[in-house]
This record gives C-alpha cells, sequence and structure tokens, in this order.
C-alpha cells in the first residue's frame, strides 16, 4: 500500500485520480498494465488530462482491441456508480471534443480546469499542447525525433511483451533512454519550466499535466509542477490521498514518493 492512501477490499483509494496519455487506438499503448491499474485503484474524482483516445493514430493505422474497450467501459461504469469524470481533450484526442461536448450529460469537458485540493491548493489542469507554441523546433528535427521516438517505443513495446510472458515486471525503456539524450531532457526541462510559469502567472498553487509522457512531481520556483505521466511508455498515474498530498503511482502498483510542504524533487525511480 503506499503511504498516504488507504484500502478497501483489497483497492487503493483516493480522493482524485489523475490519468493522462492513454492513447487508446495506439497499437503500442500498454492498455492490459492499464486495466489491471484500474482494477486495483478508486477515487471519488477521475480526471482525464488529455490524449484519451489517439484519434490520429486512428486516422493513420486503425487499432483497436477489447482490451482497449475494456479501459472506456471501466470508466463510464465508475461513472455511473458515481465517480465524478473529468474530461479534458489534448493534442491526440482534440478532435474528438466536439463529441465530448454531446456527452456532456456523462461526464464534464474542460479545455482547462482548476482542481482544489483538500488543503486549498488551487491546481490547474491541462493537457499541456499548450505550450508547443513556446517551444519552437526545427521541422527536420521534429521529424527525426518522431522517427527515433517511434522505434524507441516499438522496442519498448516489444521487450515488455517478452517481459510479461516471462513473468518479470514492466520496464519504462523508452523513458530510461530519453532521460539519457541531451536534447530529449533539455526538452522536458524546458516544458516544466514553461508549465509552472503557465500557471504561477496566472495565479495557481501548481499545475497538473500531461503532454511529454515524463512523469514527475515536484516544486519549481515555488510552484507546483505534477506530470501523470503515460501508458505507452511510463505506465504512471498521479492521485490525491485524502489528505491532499499527491503521489506518482507506477505499475506495477507502487507509490514514488509524495510531495507534500517540501521544495525537494520527490523521488522517481523507474
Amino acid at each position: 500500500m503506499a503511504h498516504g492512501t488507504r484500502t478497501r477490499g483489497g483497492r487503493t483509494t483516493a480522493q482524485t485520480l489523475f490519468l493522462s496519455d492513454l492513447h487508446l487506438g495506439f497499437r503500442h499503448a500498454r492498455v492490459r498494465e492499464l486495466n489491471e491499474f484500474l482494477a486495483g485503484v478508486e477515487a471519488e474524482c477521475i480526471v482525464l488530462v488529455g490524449d484519451i483516445v489517439d484519434a490520429l493514430s486512428l486516422a493513420q493505422r486503425p487499432f483497436w482491441t477489447a482490451a482497449h474497450t475494456q479501459v472506456l467501459r471501466t470508466l463510464l461504469a465508475r461513472q455511473r456508480s458515481g465517480v465524478r469524470l473529468v474530461y479534458i481533450p489534448g493534442n491526440h484526442d482534440a478532435s474528438l471534443a466536439m463529441l465530448a461536448q454531446m456527452l456532456q450529460g456523462q461526464f464534464e469537458v474542460h479545455r482547462e480546469w482548476v482542481h482544489r485540493t483538500a488543503r486549498g491548493e488551487r491546481l490547474l489542469v491541462m493537457h499541456g499542447d499548450q505550450l508547443d507554441t513556446a517551444m519552437p523546433c526545427p521541422r527536420w528535427l521534429s521529424r527525426l525525433g518522431d522517427a527515433v521516438h517511434g522505434v524507441i517505443v516499438m522496442l519498448n513495446h516489444r521487450i515488455n511483451n517478452l517481459r510479461r510472458r516471462l513473468g518479470r515486471p514492466y520496464w519504462p525503456l523508452t523513458e530510461a533512454l530519453k532521460l539519457g539524450i541531451g536534447a530529449s531532457l533539455r526538452y522536458i526541462e524546458q516544458f516544466e519550466q514553461l508549465a509552472a510559469e503557465y500557471a504561477r502567472v496566472r495565479g495557481y498553487d501548481g499545475v497538473v499535466c500531461g503532454h511529454i509522457h515524463r512523469p514527475n512531481l515536484t516544486r519549481l520556483g515555488g510552484t507546483l509542477y505534477a506530470n501523470t505521466g503515460d501508458w505507452v511508455e511510463s505506465c504512471s498515474a498521479l492521485i490525491e490521498c485524502e489528505g491532499g498530498e499527491l503521489q506518482l503511482l507506477r505499475w506495477p502498483y507502487a507509490a514514488q514518493g509524495a510531495l507534500r510542504n517540501s521544495p525537494r524533487l520527490v523521488a522517481d525511480a523507474a
């Protein structure tokens, strides 16, 4: 059990569960791990922080399995049982925003949303693609990066499929490789600083986002920065515990530390 969480019937319970970048419809999404994770966690509110369904991938190369459907069924079943479900479209599922608006009666849809923790902190929740224009990148470099990233993600997927068959835990290979590349690490750090500043100048205590597939929980210049990670590379999520404490969770289910009132970086070992 993670520190600061409660258990009920073998499940971990929390005030709020933040999930992003599930990329349902993408053939390398880790949906089996995601379904196992969802089966073991309960929350009074679930916030979907963008790129839930990968409409861009589906348009290029349709792919969908029963496991992808099960994720959506689980989320909608939670909503029907009384869980508050908030949906914030990202860049990969922005084309579904109109459909989402039509389903307003089933769940809430916002481009940006403000979450107040049990401790009274006001956190701006957004996907993070709003910052793309502030991080210009030459077209050739962007295409090269996408190609390299695609190969790494495919390798990660195959290796972890093999590890799963052998009964070994999930290993975030893609994340480890990205953090070992200077240009990639600089991009991540720049995004984190911009996201914290975006929230700070608007008067919020912190920001919760996704988009860059790098889970993190820290304070930058006094502003809380929380990134949920994803379910393609890191298999991670963010939760708010009963007392308002935030924690990053990784699959196989384990807490990666909590951010209380300390400005230090939260442990986030893979």
